[in-house]
């Protein structure tokens, strides 16, 4: 449990956040950037734990690697950590605007975004805590199509109004996760699009599909609205390809209402393929993907109660048109082993 919040402590925190923020200011972004990975790194080799935990989830998504490597990547995922929350948050209003945003974003495969954008057709945008996810909701609205997105609030209410009103500066509408469902349906009636960050762990009553060869707990939502209203999940991301402050656009996947339909079980199809997506957006730049979080730390059933792998699960997974014996063997022996369960710092 974290320290209970109060109004001295809520102040102090916005206080010193707006500090550093206007103390950036008198540096260039190189220098900024600069200072987010020296934070970073010291942040790396400060917190042992959080360190153990990311080289842990790294080892087992890329059980191939020599351990310098993991180590490498693991705090290189720190420093991006921090140039995400130390300068991009701060710079991106004031870069990305209409008249400004091609300097900083290059558009890559987006045709599938762009042409249900441009015919109003809605749809259900998701990306994963890789690349600057933030950016991506951002650049969209700049360019006149702005969306609702999914977002926990943060638990300092002064820093998240003043964050969510940077997010909201080119029409980006911010919609809290806690009781978010009942509006989410009706703009989907009205062909409004929407967004989500989909690789949150979605506790031990989600839907657990594969994610780098592990079972991860995914939210049924996402599916379920895709289902119920007939419309495609479509995979974004934003990658870092410089130094600088220099991204590129690309859709990943787009899973539509023909590519389910005649599936065994539509709704575990759906959500294995949108976090199979995520996983194709994170292979690309590893680094730029935020290993410290948890996204394994809820475990199905039959591995809490220490059960064998249930057969109907295994069979679900087979029915998975890309699914390898090598790749199935590896999820059942990860699942069967409690070692690889996770525990640790929260």
């Amino acid at each position: 449990m974290g320290k209970p919040r109060t109004a001295i402590r809520n102040w102090a925190e916005y206080l010193a956040l707006r500090t550093v923020a206007s103390a950036m200011h008198c540096f260039d972004l190189r220098q900024n950037l600069g200072t987010a990975d020296a934070v970073g790194s010291f942040y790396f080799r400060a917190n042992p734990k959080r360190a153990a935990r990311a080289e842990r989830n790294l080892t087992l998504s890329f059980p191939d690697w020599p351990d310098d490597q993991i180590r490498s990547v693991a705090e290189r995922s720190f420093q991006y950590m921090f140039r995400l929350f130390m300068v991009d948050a701060f710079v991106t209003p004031r870069l990305v605007t209409p008249a400004t945003w091609q300097r900083y974003v290059r558009l890559g495969r987006v045709e599938p975004v762009l042409d249900r954008l441009v015919t109003g057709q809605p749809s259900i945008f998701i990306s994963g805590h890789c690349g600057n996810w933030e950016l991506l909701g951002f650049t969209l609205a700049v360019l006149g199509f702005p969306f609702p997105a999914v977002a926990r609030p943060l638990d300092n209410p002064l820093i998240n109004r003043w964050l969510m009103a940077s997010r909201q500066a080119r029409g980006l509408r911010i919609l809290t996760k806690f009781g978010v469902m009942k509006e989410l349906p009706e703009l989907l009636k009205h062909n409004t699009s929407i967004g989500f960050v989909a690789d949150q762990n979605a506790g031990d009553q989600g839907l657990f599909v594969p994610f780098f060869g592990r079972l991860a707990s995914s939210y049924k939502s996402i599916g379920l609205l895709a289902i119920r209203y007939d419309v495609p999940i479509v995979a974004g991301v934003a990658h870092r390809i410089s130094d600088d402050f220099e991204f590129r656009l690309d859709c990943t996947d787009v899973i539509t209402p023909d590519d389910w339909t005649d599936q065994p079980d539509p709704l575990f199809y759906v959500t294995a393929r949108y976090n199979l997506a995520m996983e194709n957006m994170v292979r690309t730049h590893p680094d730029q993907y935020l290993w410290l979080h948890r996204r394994w730390k809820s475990r199905p059933k039959h591995e809490r109660e220490g059960k064998p792998f249930p057969k109907r699960l295994r069979r679900k997974l087979e029915e998975l048109p890309w699914m390898t014996q090598p790749e199935l063997d590896r999820i059942v022996a990860l699942s069967s082993d409690a070692s690889h369960q996770e525990v640790g710092v929260r």
